[in-house]
C-alpha cells in the first residue's frame, strides 16, 4: 500500500526500506495473509525519529500561521485549495456502514445536525436505519475517499421491495463545493436501479437550504410527511 500510495516501483521502494531498516529505524516482518506483502513498523527509535520530524514540521506550520491575522480562515482556504486538486482523485467505495470509515462520517453527520438545528439532534430520537437495511440485496451505503479519508458518504435503505430511501448524506466543509453530494447521489440512484427500486424517497430538515436545493434540481418532488421522524420538515419523491 505504500508503495501504491507514492507511485513508486518495487526495486525503488525496497532500496529505500533497507535504508531505513539499516538505519534501526524500521523492522519489516512477513504479512500473514499474503506472502507477497510484508508489513512496515517503526521501531522504538523510529517513532522518536517520526516524533522530532513532527515538531520540527508542527513549529513551522505554527510559525506560518501566527503571521497572518486569521489562521482559521487561512486553514480553511488550505482546505479547499486541497480538495479541489484532489477532485479527479476521489473514489466512491461501497462499505458496510458499520465499517470504520462509515462510522467516521455518520458522526461527522450527526455532530453537524446537532449543531444546526435549532433544538439540537439525539440519533436514537430518529429513524436511524439498521445496517443491514443499508447492505445488499436491500440496500447499499457509500463512503467518498480523498487520500484515504473518508469526506462523504450516502446510504441507500432498502428493504427488497420498490421503494428504498436515501440516507445520512454528508460532504466534509473541506470537499463542498466540488459535486460530491451531486456525485453520491446519483451513485445511490444507480444502485437502487440495479435493486430494482423504483421509488426513491428522502427526508430533510429546512435548516439544510443546501440539501433542499440539490433535491429540487435534479428531479425530486416534494410530497407529503411518510414517516414520523421528528427531525425532517420535507419530504422528497422521486420515480426512477
Amino acid at each position: 500500500m505504500i508503495r501504491d500510495y507514492l507511485g513508486l516501483d518495487s526495486g525503488l521502494m525496497s532500496r529505500l526500506l533497507r535504508s531505513l531498516e539499516e538505519e534501526g529505524l524500521i523492522e519489516t516482518v512477513a504479512n500473514s495473509e499474503d506472502a507477497r506483502r510484508r508489513i512496515v513498523r517503526l521501531t522504538e527509535s523510529g517513532r522518536s525519529e517520526f516524533r522530532a520530524y513532527e515538531a520540527l514540521s508542527n513549529t513551522q506550520a505554527q510559525s506560518f500561521l501566527a503571521r497572518h491575522r486569521r489562521p482559521e480562515e487561512l486553514l480553511r482556504a488550505m482546505d479547499i485549495v486541497a480538495s479541489s486538486l484532489r477532485r479527479d482523485h476521489i473514489i466512491l467505495e461501497e462499505q458496510d456502514p458499520r465499517h470504520e470509515d462509515a462510522r467516521y462520517c455518520l458522526s461527522e453527520y450527526y455532530g453537524e445536525l446537532a449543531r444546526r438545528f435549532e433544538k439540537g439532534f439525539d440519533v436514537s430520537l430518529s429513524r436511524d436505519p439498521d445496517a443491514k437495511d443499508m447492505i445488499r440485496p436491500h440496500g447499499a451505503f457509500l463512503v467518498a475517499i480523498s487520500d484515504g479519508l473518508p469526506i462523504g458518504c450516502v446510504g441507500l435503505k432498502g428493504s427488497g421491495g420498490e421503494v428504498a430511501e436515501i440516507k445520512r448524506l454528508w460532504v466534509a466543509p473541506s470537499a463542498r463545493g466540488l459535486g460530491l453530494a451531486k456525485h453520491l447521489m446519483t451513485a445511490a440512484e444507480t444502485i437502487a436501479r440495479e435493486l430494482s427500486v423504483k421509488i426513491l424517497r428522502l427526508d430533510t430538515n429546512s435548516a439544510l437550504p443546501e440539501a433542499t436545493q440539490l433535491y429540487r434540481g435534479t428531479g425530486w418532488n416534494e410530497i407529503d410527511r411518510f414517516n414520523d421522524d421528528p427531525y425532517p420538515d420535507t419530504f422528497f419523491e422521486k420515480r426512477l
